[in-house]
């Protein structure tokens, strides 16, 4: 009885530890998943970026708005929309893999058409405010380069005279108003 009582014990011991290992198991894994779906949506590649996203709980359709408003917004600094400046937003969001038909690109393509209104350029800085109040400070960082770089180009795709003066000063203040929401 002793013997079949120790076997048992075993069992159920053998089968806690194993539960337990497979748990975490799976939690590394859609952890590993999520942080794919998200350098899908934004083409962020920085892992540590990444975790802090995943670590915030947030969401491919979060991560995609978050990398997109901050280009939207530079391209419309002086008013109007530069060819230019749409083919570079486009370029960004085919190479993020958004799917033309998605609701995404519809909503794309609307600011594209019509500058989005203040209150959404103000929503994305308070998120990214509380973002980086609760990340790590170099995921933040990381963050912050890739986003704030992608405006960027948007900004000197309208070109400039030889490449001289090729962000505008409107531009200028809205990139330089964006990387401040970084610094809560």
């Amino acid at each position: 009885m002793s013997d079949e009582f120790l076997g048992e014990r075993r069992r159920v011991l053998e089968n806690s530890f194993f539960a337990q290992r497979d748990r975490e198991l799976m939690d590394k894994l859609r952890k590993q998943v999520k942080k794919e779906a998200l350098s899908d949506a934004c083409g962020i590649k920085n892992p540590a970026a990444l975790e802090a996203l995943v670590n915030a709980n947030v969401s491919p359709e979060t991560i995609t708005a978050l990398s997109l408003i901050p280009l939207i917004a530079v391209a419309w600094a002086d008013g109007k929309m530069d060819p230019h400046e749409r083919d570079a937003i486009c370029s960004a969001t085919e190479s993020a893999g958004i799917q033309a038909d998605s609701v995404c690109r519809q909503l794309l393509n609307c600011w594209l058409a019509e500058a989005p209104q203040p209150d959404l350029v103000n929503a994305w800085k308070e998120y990214i405010q509380a973002l980086a109040s609760t990340s790590n400070i170099h995921a933040i960082e990381a963050l912050r380069t890739d986003v704030l770089g992608h405006a960027r180009d948007v900004a000197k795709a309208a070109g400039g005279l030889l490449g001289v003066g090729s962000i505008s000063k409107r531009e200028q203040a809205v990139l330089d108003d964006l990387a401040s929401a970084f610094s809560a």
